[in-house]
């Protein structure tokens, strides 16, 4: 059985362990460590700085669905309903293979949204409606199911 590489069109989202959410698009599960550089007295001009891993980071990530009929679900979790603070949730995204099954999941810790953004409007359009939403966290792992 030859591996090929997986189509990114066949994945699924939940937030806080409920059922799945329909996404058009999932971006930003980029993870980084920061290089410190260091240098000392008694290095010359011409020698190069020793580096050390620092600081980790990771990206706010982005989810883009078409809007549908009343459903206002993310712009009430952008607003936690009216109460102060904000609510975390856990966020699971699965890549999915053609028979439905799961590939990779990324799971996304303490997850809550900084941003929404609605459809650009305009009269001589006829796209989808779509709107996004920016999450910050605490954290990726990555697994192979």
């Amino acid at each position: 059985m030859a591996n090929y590489p997986l189509p990114v069109f066949h994945f699924s989202v939940s937030l806080g362990g409920g059922a799945p959410i329909g996404f058009s698009e999932v971006s930003g599960l980029s993870q980084e460590v920061q290089a410190i550089e260091y240098r000392d007295g008694l290095m010359t001009y011409t020698t190069m700085p020793l580096k050390r891993p620092g600081l980790r980071k990771s990206g706010n990530i982005t989810l883009k669905r078409g809007m549908t009929t009343a459903n206002n679900d993310l712009y009430d979790w952008l607003n936690n309903k009216g109460n102060p603070g904000v609510d975390r949730r856990d966020l699971t995204i699965t890549l999915l293979n053609d028979e439905n099954n799961p590939v990779f999941v990324w799971s996304i810790a303490q997850a809550w949204p900084v941003k929404i953004e609605g459809p650009g409007l305009k009269a001589t359009g006829n796209e989808t409606a779509i709107e996004s939403i920016e999450l910050v966290h605490e954290g990726i792992t990555l697994k192979s199911a």
